[in-house]
């Protein structure tokens, strides 16, 4: 065998983790990245990473709209009350903003609600009747996945909303941000609703709890979970950045250029499952549950974009 073959053929297991297309379930296209990542840039970008359906996040919302129309097949708009920087802990206490979604989810321009934040120290107790059930029942009634961001030190809100609300379609922005495995395993055990996101579980943002060690290599709790429910777990890159400081209003926000750096993270844990199991958390779990209908085609290919 020639020498340049023989190199090719051992370098070829690293390159595996790139052939795998995936469904990012967790894209912002916001006001602060317009500058620096037009659309054509966006999808180029999405094209670089094998990015075959990605569920969009705008700020304002019309902004995931701009994405979808360049690319309808790929992109899936979902509806976002917020509309500037600051909305994300002011939206709760908003109520025009029930009113706002009902008339987005009604034009059919949108199919889903979220990112939704609920961090402690900044947004109130949910309650009945208050702003973010009425959200949870409108999602309801239009059969549409609505993303919740819980950042709390405990499992108890999540369970609190998902048991409330069982006929609601929740995707679970970073699987509970800070939360180790036995923490998100009580939430998937206790409603079948919830769909765990994993996001931003990297080495740059909510770096508690990581998924993985210094290495790459799952850590066995996580790899147990992810095998137990690998119907119930999606991936995404969460374009944010920098992180130190959300939505800065001197800086862009060039998440986009680093969308690279947060699929090559998460394929080097994918790469470590079994091909069925990695091929569901990648891809397919995202499709069946924001665009079931639509002909996505989440099979590896062998000749990789990148």
């Amino acid at each position: 065998m020639p020498a340049l073959l023989l190199i090719l053929v051992l370098l070829l297991p690293a390159s595996v983790p790139a052939q795998l297309p995936v469904a990012d379930m967790h894209l912002h296209y916001k006001w602060s990245q317009q500058d620096v990542t037009a659309p054509d840039d966006a999808l180029h970008a999405l094209d670089m990473e094998q990015v075959v359906l990605g569920v969009v996040i705008g700020t304002p919302a019309d902004l995931a709209l701009t994405l979808a129309e360049h690319d309808p097949g790929r992109i899936v708009p979902i509806y976002s009350p917020y509309r500037e920087g600051g909305d994300w802990y002011r939206w709760v206490t908003d109520p025009d903003v029930v009113s706002r979604a009902r008339a987005a989810l009604a034009s059919g321009r949108y199919h889903g609600i979220g990112e939704l934040h609920l961090v402690g120290g900044f947004a109130a107790r949910p309650a009945r009747g208050d702003v973010l059930s009425h959200l949870l029942q409108l999602a309801e009634e239009y059969a549409v996945p609505v993303m919740l961001h819980t950042e709390f030190s405990r499992p108890d809100p999540m369970l609190e909303l998902c048991t409330r609300h069982p006929r609601t379609r929740i995707v679970w922005a970073h699987a509970g941000a800070i939360l180790p495995p036995p923490a998100v395993e009580s939430v998937l055990a206790a409603c079948d609703n919830v769909w765990a996101g994993l996001a931003a579980r990297d080495p740059w943002r909510f770096v508690d709890n990581p998924i993985t060690d210094p290495r790459g290599e799952l850590l066995p709790a996580w790899r147990a979970l992810l095998l137990r429910y690998p119907d119930r777990f999606m991936v995404g890159s969460d374009p944010v950045w920098p992180v130190d400081q959300l939505d800065r209003w001197d800086e862009a926000d060039t998440g986009w250029q680093e969308l690279g750096r947060f699929w090559d993270y998460h394929r080097g844990w994918l790469a470590q499952l079994p091909e069925a199991v990695a091929s569901r958390i990648a891809c397919r779990n995202a499709v069946a549950l924001f665009r079931p209908d639509a002909p996505v085609n989440c099979t590896p290919r062998a000749d990789p974009a990148r």
